[in-house]
């Protein structure tokens, strides 16, 4: 697996879910991701990050309550969301830091 930090350095925007298996909102993501995922193609890639398995991520990036997603772009945080959320709204997000 790519290291996380090589991940987050790409031009594409990276948007990563901060999740937990145990997280019910976080299990009623899945299939928003997925869609989001068809919409949005090679606009951005999504990566999962389980709070559990990568605890020092999840402190580094102050990670308080999953689901939580942080868009990624050049190594940088450029926009952040706690709970769920709708796939339109991810979609936009995306396209505003897509160039």
């Amino acid at each position: 697996m790519e290291k996380f930090e090589d991940l987050i350095q790409s031009p594409v925007p990276v948007l990563v879910d901060f999740f937990a298996e145990w997280c019910g909102p976080c299990k009623a993501m899945k299939p928003v991701l997925e869609e989001l995922k068809l919409i949005v193609g090679d606009k951005a890639r999504i990566a999962k990050i389980d709070v559990d398995q990568h605890e020092e991520l999840a402190t580094k990036y102050r990670i308080q309550a999953v689901p939580t997603f942080i868009l990624f772009k050049n190594g940088e945080a450029v926009w952040r969301h706690s709970g769920v959320i709708h796939s339109s709204e991810l979609q936009g997000v995306i396209e505003k830091h897509y160039s």
